[in-house]
This record gives structure tokens, sequence and C-alpha cells, in this order.
């Protein structure tokens, strides 16, 4: 059973393993090459070449181009083992000196299988080179027709002629189309003829009628409806895929529509040209209405996408309708049957109505369509232009300063293409018209997508305060504006094979100083990082809170392990990011020494911050938790990184104090040896008071904390003889010093209170005041009360009468004076 086991797998590995075997071995028809490369070569010189020639070259040109790419690996094992043995022989000998004989031999041997390995890969890169330069002189070419094309002048259509042509050849198909699907509907026998599909059809049409009407109309006001019942911070999102429903709906109901009138086989080449190109006509139709609905709704369910008053807003809605009706009825017209010389050449291969239309009549049919969408486009132009008038001043959002350019240049479009159209360039005002509709659709689709996921993160975080605005919704909103660039291109013009030559050139990537950066490159380094980086993060949680803890390892070194770890994660995901990208390190290397005095200078701060970092993670002489004293800073000790260290102080605010800091200048760590500490608290009393029975009190007093240590045992010190009091002093250890204010606190309480209930006073500051010379004070005091008389006239009897109480100077004599304390008249100072 093993041995048919084996024998499977075995056939197995070689059936896939042949291909790549013989694929190395597989020669090139070098010789078919350089006939399809001569004869490309000369439909780019030659002036008959037709488009489909020039996109067949080309198209053949780029599949031997992809050949020649896999065959530029070829060979590329055997090449680097032959390598590696040239170089296990050591180094060639110089010019004048010889080597051991089978040295030189093997040598030679295998410098002759390296070239012999070599010269398909050469030849690759020449044949490569020159399919390259063929493509680009082919794209060239099919550019210059296409501008010829684009720049062909038609009949005017302002001429009565053609308005006559127009007319009459209108008239003409119209009666065409009726006898013919008339004569269809004969010869099939009508509606008795139908018999078994009579069910189907009706069927059909009627479920179509019912999704166009109905269901059209019930779909338009559902997204209302639920979002209503919605949360708030879900309601746009609902309302938008609810929305859709108003592309899905009416769509199915065309296509239903379409199926039920084949089915009836009543129409034939003169009607299924219109009904094949009624899908895209509601394609266009539909989604310009949703796009008109989404950005100018009639009620706003969640915010105004634009800010954009009511009354403009229905005006630019209604605008917006309309010409998605006018592009969907330029769409049949222009795939079914308007001529094909005056349309896109990508419209050539639609079919048409058997009807051969003038040249005059069709640029008459194109203007008029061009003049009514210009109409429109115009009325629209006038209201995106003003968004910026009605948008708030600090408004800042890039969409509304865009679509106000798209205004101003949707009123520039609608003038031009008139006017280039009337000059009978027609395909150069069909080109710009159409082209900047489905522009402006684009870009309000961009404007929905990206808040939509603003919407979705929203929604996610379930209405969190800055979910809308956050960095993610952002970025990923600026990878739809760089995905949606092919998109514009192709709008206008880019075909398929220059989007692919693009996208080849773009993927090859730019050569910068020997180191090639490629879009791929740079996914590939995003992606392995971020892997990376996310591995590391992991492994951070995963010591941080599962291993460390289990260990005896205190939280200052288990926060050195992780900050480590990160570090070492980060670096080693950067270098294999780097090298999955192909990027050679050893390129990067003079770069990184040319940079490196600078970095020295630039950063020589960081570096010591990061060292003294390192130097706390390993000596640990503060650790998280320390009650420390530094840099004038006081506080309980967070967080200990390698550059800085968060200590929050006892007003709960955050210091960030470099490591160097803590290394070069004196830190005191009230706890780190031990959380024991002394407190200190002074007590005055009053002379005469009993200074046993205050030793008694004190004593007592601290001796009922429950946080003082007995060993060594609290004291209490007579300090000294104050000025005011006696001075006592309670000192006592405590085993938490960090409750110490809260000690004191509670001490200083109880000393209050029993010092008022054993009525010992807690004195006063006191000053006594003495005066010299009082008598030189008293004849001052008199002599300024003569002079105040002598100045005021006579008095009454009541102020004559030194009994009476003075009415003018209620002060004490005794204590009014002008501060001369020695009594020589001059001022001794104020008092």
């Amino acid at each position: 059973m093993k041995q048919v086991l084996l024998s499977v797998i075995l056939a197995v590995l070689l059936a896939v393993a042949g291909p790549v075997l013989a694929q190395d071995d597989q020669a090139l028809d070098y010789q078919q090459w350089e006939t399809l490369a001569s004869n490309a070569e000369g439909l780019t010189d030659a002036t008959d070449a037709t488009e489909e020639q020039l996109i067949e070259a080309r198209q053949s040109v780029a599949d031997w181009r992809d050949e020649f790419q896999s065959a530029q690996g070829s060979n590329s094992g055997r090449i680097a083992t032959v390598r590696d043995q040239i170089s296990a022989l050591g180094a060639a000998p110089a010019e004048g000196e010889t080597e051991d004989e089978a040295i030189a031999d093997r040598r030679a041997e295998l410098n002759q299988q390296l070239a012999a390995l070599q010269a398909p890969v050469l030849a690759a890169d020449e044949a490569l080179s020159r399919a390259n330069s063929i493509i680009e002189g082919l794209n060239e070419r099919l550019t210059d027709l296409e501008a010829e094309q684009v720049a062909k002048l038609f009949p005017s259509p302002l001429l009565p002629a053609n308005l006559r042509a127009a007319a009459t050849e209108g008239s003409e198909l119209l009666r065409a189309i009726g006898s013919a699907t008339l004569s269809l509907t004969q010869q099939s026998g009508g509606l008795s003829e139908l018999g078994g599909r009579l069910p189907k059809v009706l069927g059909y049409i009627a479920l179509a009628v019912l999704l166009l009407t109905f269901g059209r109309r019930w779909i338009e006001r559902l997204p209302s409806v639920l979002s209503a019942r919605a949360s708030s911070y879900s309601r746009a999102v609902v309302a938008f895929f609810v929305s859709l429903g108003q592309i899905i709906i009416p769509m199915l109901g065309i296509f239903l529509g379409i199926t039920g009138l084949l089915a009836t086989e009543w129409f034939g080449q003169w009607t299924q040209p219109i009904l094949f190109a009624l899908p895209g006509a509601g394609v266009i139709l539909f989604i310009g209405r949703w796009i008109s609905r989404q950005l100018f709704p009639r009620q706003v369910i969640a915010y105004a996408t634009l800010d954009i008053p009511d009354k403009r807003r229905a005006v630019a809605r209604n605008s917006t309708n309309i010409l998605a009706m006018i592009f969907a009825v330029q769409h049949v017209l222009a795939n079914a049957v308007l001529p094909a010389s005056v349309i896109y050449p990508e419209n050539e291969r639609a079919p048409r109505l058997p009807f051969d239309m003038s040249d005059g009549a069709a640029t008459v049919i194109h203007f008029v369509l061009i003049l009514l969408a210009a109409i429109f486009l115009f009325r629209l132009g006038n209201v995106l232009r003003g968004i910026m008038r009605w948008s708030s001043e600090d408004d800042t959002r890039v969409r509304n300063r865009v679509m106000a350019i798209a205004g101003m240049l949707s009123r520039v479009v609608a003038v031009g293409t008139v006017i280039v159209g009337a000059i009978s360039f027609i395909n150069v005002a069909n080109g710009f018209m159409w082209s900047w509709l489905l522009t402006l659709a684009l870009l309000g689709f961009l404007i929905l997508a990206q808040d939509l996921i603003a919407d979705i993160f929203n929604m996610l975080k379930r209405g969190e305060e800055g979910a809308r605005e956050g960095l993610w919704p952002l970025i990923i909103g600026a990878i739809l504006v760089v995905m949606s660039v092919p998109l514009f291109m192709a709008i206008w013009g880019a075909s398929r094979a220059e989007l692919a030559e693009m996208w080849r050139r773009m993927m090859a990537g730019a050569t910068f100083g020997g180191i090639t950066i490629s879009p791929g490159g740079v996914i590939s380094l995003i992606l392995v990082f971020g892997i990376g980086y996310a591995i590391t993060r992991a492994l951070q949680r995963t010591l941080r809170n599962s291993v460390l803890p289990k260990t005896k390892i205190e939280a200052g070194g288990q926060n050195a392990l992780v900050a480590g770890l990160g570090y070492l994660g980060i670096f080693i995901a950067a270098v294999v990011a780097i090298s999955s990208a192909g990027i050679n390190l050893s390129s990067l290397a003079i770069v990184a020494s040319a940079l490196s005095v600078g970095i020295g200078f630039g950063l020589q701060n960081i570096v010591s911050n990061f060292v003294a970092g390192i130097i706390l993670l390993i000596e640990r002489p503060i650790s998280v938790g320390d009650w420390v004293d530094a840099g004038g800073q006081q506080g309980i000790v967070k967080r200990i990184s390698v550059r800085s260290t968060a200590v929050e102080t006892f007003d709960k605010t955050e210091v960030i104090v470099p490591n160097s800091d803590l290394v070069s200048q004196p830190v005191t760590n009230w706890t780190r040896s031990s959380r024991n500490g002394r407190v200190i608290i002074p007590v005055g009393v009053a002379y005469g008071t009993d200074t046993q029975k205050v030793d008694a009190i004190l004593r007592e007093i601290i001796e009922d904390q429950p946080t003082v240590m007995i060993d060594p045992a609290p004291v209490v010190l007579f300090r000294g003889l104050g000025a005011d009091s006696m001075d006592f002093e309670i000192r006592a250890i405590l085993s938490d010093v960090a409750g110490g204010i809260n000690v004191t606190s509670d001490v200083l309480h109880e000393v209050v209170r029993r010092f008022a209930q054993e009525k010992i006073e807690i004195p006063y500051a006191q000053r006594d005041v003495w005066l010299r010379n009082p008598e030189v004070l008293a004849q001052a005091s008199a002599g300024k009360r003569d002079k105040a008389e002598r100045d005021d006239g006579p008095k009454t009897a009541q102020a004559d009468d030194p009994k009476a109480p003075s009415t003018a100077d209620k002060s004490d004599p005794s204590l009014t004076f002008d501060g001369d304390f020695d009594g020589d008249g001059g001022g001794d100072g104020d008092y």
C-alpha cells in the first residue's frame, strides 16, 4: 500500500515538474521572432496601416515580450551554481601570474559553461529591448490614428440641408423599424402562434413592468424607512446598502423585459440592436439617478454629503437626472443607429440597424444631444461652483474644493462642446461631453465611497467621537482615489492595451542609486513589515501578561525585557521587509554611512537618553512605584522606557523626565530600599505650661497612630525656648512614608483636641511696642491741634469744651504720631 501511494505521489510530482523542467531547456524560435519583428516595424512606418493591423501586431509582440521576460530567468539555478564553483577556485591570477594547471583548466571549463548558460539570457535581453521599442512605436502610431479620427471634420449640423436630412432620415428609420416589426409579427402568426411561449412571455413582461413601476418606487422609499429604525451610528450604512436596490431592481426589470420581448421572436435585425443597447442605457440611467439621490437627496437621512442649500440641491438633482436620461439615449443611438464613423472606435463592432444614415443627419442628431446635455450641465455647474460659498469657514474638506472646481469646469465644457460641435468637430464634442459626464459620476461615486468607509468605521466603533475622521478611513479613501486613476484614464480614451503597458512599466519600478523601487516591492515591504510588527506586539503582550508575571523579575526588569523584545522585533521585521522588497541592503550601506555623522550630531540627546534608559533598566536605581524627587519634581514612578521616565506628581499630573537627567543628576528615592520613613511634627505651647505633662500627652498621641513603628520607638523632644512658645518636636518612623502627610494631619487634630481638653494653651505670636519720650509726642500732637484751630476759625462751644467729645478727631492722641521717635523733628519712619 505504501509503495502504491509513493508511486502516485511521484507521478504527480513529475507531472507538475515536467513542464517546469522542460521550460528551462525550451529554446525560443528567434527566426520566427525576427520575421514578426520586421513586419511590425514595417507597419509602424507604413502610412496605410489600419488600426486593426496595428492592434493585432502589438498583441503579437506583447506575447513574445512575455516569453522573453520568462527566458531572462532561464538557467538561473545552474548559473548561480557555476558562479559558486568559480568562486570556490579562488581569485583569478593577476596579469603575469600563473596558477596550478588543473585549477586553470577547471576555471576555463567553468567559464565556458557559464558563457553557454548565459547566452539564452543575453539573447532574451536583446530581444526584449527590441520588443519594447516596437510596442512603443505601435502605440505612437495608434495614438496618431485615434487623433486623426477624433479631429475628423464632419458636415456642419447648422446647415439647413443637414437639418432636413436628419428629419427625413429619422422618419424613414422609424417607418422601417415599424414595418419590419409588423412584418415579423405577421409572419410568426401574432399572439395566436405563441402557444406555449405565451405564459413565459407574459410572465417576463409582467414582472418587468412590476419592477420598473411599483418595485422602483418602493425601493426608493425603503432607505428612509429602514434608516429611521436603525441606530444613529448605523443609519448611514443601512441607507447606503439599501439604496443600491435603486440600481439592481430596475436593471432586473430591464433584463426581464428584454428577455420577454425576445421570446416573442417578433424582433429582428431592425430592433434587436436597440434591445441589445438597452442594458447599457439602463446602467447609465439608473446609476445616474442613484448618484443624484445620494449627492443631492430630497431629505437628508444622516448628514449632507455636500454643503448645498435645499433649493439648489433640487436644481442639481433634476439636472443630474435629465443628464442621465440624455446620456442613456445617446448610448442607444450611438451603439445601434448612428454610423460608426461619427463615434469612438470602440463602438464600431456593436450590432447596428441595417440603415445607411448620412454623416450630415448623424451630426445633427449628435449635436442636438450635445446641446441638450450642455444646457443641464451648465445648470449643474452653477450649483457645484457655489459649494465653497455655502460651506462654513472652518470646513476644510477636500471634496468641497474639488466639486467647486468641477462645477467651474462643467460650465467651460458645456459652452466649449457646443461651440466645437457647431463648427463640425463632432467627435471632439462627443469625447469631451460624455467623458466629462462620466468623470463627474466617478467623482461623485468616490465621495460616496469615502463616506461609506467612514460610516462603517463609525458603526464598528458604535458612534465613538472622531471615528468618522480617523486615520484609517482617510488612508482607505486615499487608496480608493489612487485605484480610480486607471478608470479616469479609460474614460478619457486610454485603451486596455495602453493601461496594461502602463501597469507593466509601473510594476517594473524605477531605479534610484542602484535600488529598484516598484509598487509590488512597496506592497511586499508594507505587508511583511506589518506582519512582523503584529507578531512582535503579540509576543510582547504574551510576555507581559502571561510569562513575566510568573517570574520574580521586578516591574522595571519586566518592562526592560518587553521593550527590548519590541525594538529587536521591529528591527528584524524591517530588515526582512526590506529584503523581501528586493532592496539590496548593501546598497544602503553607503547612504547609511553618509547619514551617520549628521544623525550622530542631530540625535545626540536622543542617543544619550537611550543609553541612560538602558542603564536605568539594567541597574534599576529606580523602579515603577517608587517615590522619587528628581529635577525638582516629586511623585510616583509610573513608567520607565528607554528614552524617558514618567513620574506622576501628587497633583495627579504626569511629568516626563529624560533618562539622562536621572543618571547625571542627584535623585532622591524615598522608597527604594524600604517604604519606611521618618516624620517630624513641631508643636509649641505657651510659657508656664507643665512640660512633662506636654511630653506625656504628645507621646501618647503618636504611639496611638497605627502606622508608627514600635522599633524604633517614637520620641518627643523638648527642642528649645522660642520667642513666643516652648518648642517640642515629635519624631516617628512610619511603616509607609507615603502616608506621612495623613499621619501629620491626624496627629495635629489630636493635639488640638487634647490640649483643649487639658487647657494647655497654644500661643499666638506676641509683640511689645515701647515708645521713648512720649512727652514729645504729646507736645507735637497739641501743636497740630492749635494749628488746625487757627486754620479752621472759631469752634462751637461744644468744640471748645475740653470735656466735650471731639467729632473731628476721635483717635487716641497717645497713638497718633508722625514717626519722629527721637524728637529731633525728623521722621524716623511711618507707623
